[in-house]
């Protein structure tokens, strides 16, 4: 199931969609949540519900309506992973922007930041590029896991029984301000540096993730391109990793890391300006489109 959180007619409210794209409205199930967080944490007892009503046609379509971003007030900060595809981590230590140490690109153990809940904006909405004065907005089109059933000290061999869904993020980040403050927080958390959507889909429905591709066309030319299989560290590693030291809550966000083709990775670097578009996909996910300004 694809759900979404949505504003029409300037209200906000949560919905799925169906195969043709149609928004339906979810508030009418009965005991329904009022937001998609509090969905996640009640998802073994409304998402049957939902899905009798969709399959009985009881869900009315939303009329004009426009795609929010699927969680677009995290809880708390997303969690994101650095070089996590093997490709990647060679072409990040060798740009000049690598600012975490040692001689060796590939991390022994996954490198965790956190971008802050106000960088999020949905689908469709404009990157805000120009507001980095440093010039260095870069792409990271990257496949999030979503979490269900929270957690403390998670094993690899149940992780996958925490999670609730996926859906893309592009980790959006300034370059400079990266390196220079020495840590990767706020050059990834500026405001708006967080697109995400177009919706989140449940697990059932994606499956098995590791033959999903990614891919990332900046103004229509590919520049990203990758399956899930190249990461270096999998989501059963992640979700035991974080989950070791802190403990997961339902709906906190695991963006899993991006694959080569970022801007950095050119000579000389390709980074975002306003007039841009940048889309990237993911097999069964969807399309997150956004403009840049």
């Amino acid at each position: 199931m694809k759900l979404v959180s949505f504003e029409s007619a300037g209200k906000t409210g949560i919905g799925c969609v169906d195969d043709g794209g149609a928004v339906h409205d979810i508030s009418g199930v009965p005991g329904m949540a009022s937001d998609l967080v509090s969905l996640i944490a009640r998802g073994d007892e409304l998402l049957p519900k939902i899905e009798a009503a969709f399959g009985q046609g009881d869900l009315p379509v939303v009329e004009e309506s426009r795609l929010l971003a699927p969680i677009p007030n995290p809880m708390r900060n997303i969690f994101c992973v650095g070089k996590n595809y093997h490709a990647h981590a060679e072409e990040f230590h060798k740009s000049g922007f690598d600012s975490t140490g040692g001689d060796t690109a590939i991390p022994e153990v996954p490198i965790i930041f956190t971008k802050a809940t106000t960088s999020v904006i949905g689908p469709e909405d404009s990157i805000p590029a120009s507001s980095d004065a440093t010039n260095s907005v870069d792409y990271e089109g990257e496949f999030t896991v979503v979490i269900g059933k929270g957690g403390h000290r998670i094993p690899k061999d149940r992780a996958y029984d925490h999670v609730f869904g996926y859906l893309i993020v592009n980790d959006v980040t300034s370059r400079v301000i990266q390196k220079r403050h020495g840590q990767w927080v706020l050059g990834k958390s500026m405001d708006g540096f967080c697109p995400m959507g177009p919706w989140l889909v449940t697990a059932d429905e994606v499956g098995e993730i590791g033959h999903l591709r990614l891919a990332t066309r900046v103004n229509g030319e590919l520049r990203q391109e990758a399956s899930l299989q190249d990461l270096i560290f999998d989501v059963p590693t992640l979700i035991a990793t974080i989950s070791d030291c802190i403990s997961l809550l339902p709906g906190d966000l695991i963006a899993t890391g991006t694959p080569p083709g970022v801007g950095i990775g050119f000579s000389p670097p390709k980074f975002l300006k306003p007039g841009d578009e940048v889309t990237v996909t993911i097999d069964k996910l969807g399309s997150l489109h956004n403009p840049v300004h």
